[in-house]
């Protein structure tokens, strides 16, 4: 694969044309001219800050680049902090705005990928919870519409849940429940409730004392959305049946990546979170919050995870040991 060094060119990035004058890019396929004019599509991967995946160049034709030794050392455009949170906060809006699609019905399944410890679950919990006031209210969780399943959960116990929340306005959340990918049976019973025709029915062929006992059909007709929650980044799996089976449900779904991969941009993301008032109800100085977030930025190599539950457990710790914090941080969330 050649690798060309752009003399004109220009790349859409979050709505503004961006100069990539003087980049260097494998190149995957050479000029073309399409309905929206000439373009170079290179491997967008090689050079940090653009996506994962082949893309365009804008260009006025093959004399707007040229061919350099792989050698060449690209040069990286790099995003300002400021540019990485708003680029967050602005994924993280999307992801309630598709929550509420969901939850009319709208939206039938979407995945939401980003690290652990990122708050991925806590905005769309929030904006099914605001939906369900009505069971709050009434104490009564068979008037919820929702439900957020975690961990292991049999083809079987799967196909009773979708039951359950058939319902157009019903939401079904999968949070880091990543067994029911690895399962054969699963995922053709989320393929077909998933499926794109107007009519989704979901079989169950063989005969089970479970549906009998508690009155589950071996055919419905799933009219509900399903919101898949997980850490796994699609993109970078190389196990070829997990990522057939990926696919698969890809194909199915709206494909959110919350774009949080280095660790630069978690520890933006905690301080981000915290600025918005994370720990507001901890009652702390302004000069406590900052200690907390110096000692979570300076040890951040060292912790056993960096995310916001580490956070919570730091300002727990600043609650409980006002004196002592910071020595006792380093005996809980800090590798020895």
């Amino acid at each position: 694969m050649q690798n060309i060094r752009i003399i004109e060119g220009t790349y859409k990035i979050r709505g503004n044309e961006v100069d990539l004058n003087g980049l260097v890019f494998p190149m995957v396929e050479e000029f073309k001219v399409g309905s929206k004019g000439g373009y170079v599509t290179v491997d967008g991967r090689a050079v940090p800050g653009f996506p994962d995946r082949n893309i365009k160049i804008a260009c006025h034709s093959d004399e707007d680049y040229e061919v350099v030794g792989a050698s060449f050392e690209a040069k990286k455009v790099e995003e300002t902090d400021e540019q990485i949170i708003e680029r967050m906060r602005e994924r993280f809006m999307m992801l309630e705005d598709m929550t509420r699609a969901a939850k009319r019905g709208d939206v039938r399944a979407m995945i939401v990928s980003g690290p652990p410890g990122v708050g991925k679950s806590f905005g769309v919990e929030k904006v099914l919870g605001n939906h369900d006031l009505i069971a709050t209210l009434a104490n009564n969780d068979k008037l919820k519409k929702y439900e957020v399943v975690k961990g292991a959960m049999s083809a079987i116990g799967l196909y009773v849940k979708l039951h359950q929340y058939s319902d157009k306005d019903n939401v079904l959340v999968f949070d880091d429940c990543d067994s029911i990918l690895l399962d054969d049976l699963s995922l053709n019973i989320l393929k077909a409730a998933l499926d794109s025709k107007k009519k989704r029915t979901i079989h169950w062929n063989t005969d089970s004392f479970k549906l009998r006992n508690e009155g589950v059909p071996d055919k419905f007709d799933f009219k509900g959305s399903v919101i898949f929650i997980t850490n796994i980044k699609f993109d970078n799996v190389k196990s070829k049946k997990l990522r057939d089976h990926l696919e698969a449900l890809e194909s199915r779904c709206h494909y959110i990546d919350l774009t949080i991969d280095t660790e630069h941009e978690k520890m933006l993301r905690i301080k981000q979170i915290v600025g918005d008032g994370m720990l507001n109800e901890y009652g702390f100085s302004e000069d406590k919050h900052n200690e907390i977030v110096d000692f979570i930025d300076i040890n951040k190599n060292r912790l056993r995870e960096l995310s916001l539950r580490t956070v919570l457990k730091v300002a727990d710790l600043a609650k409980a040991f006002p004196d002592k914090w910071e020595a006792m941080a380093e005996n809980t969330v800090i590798r020895r």
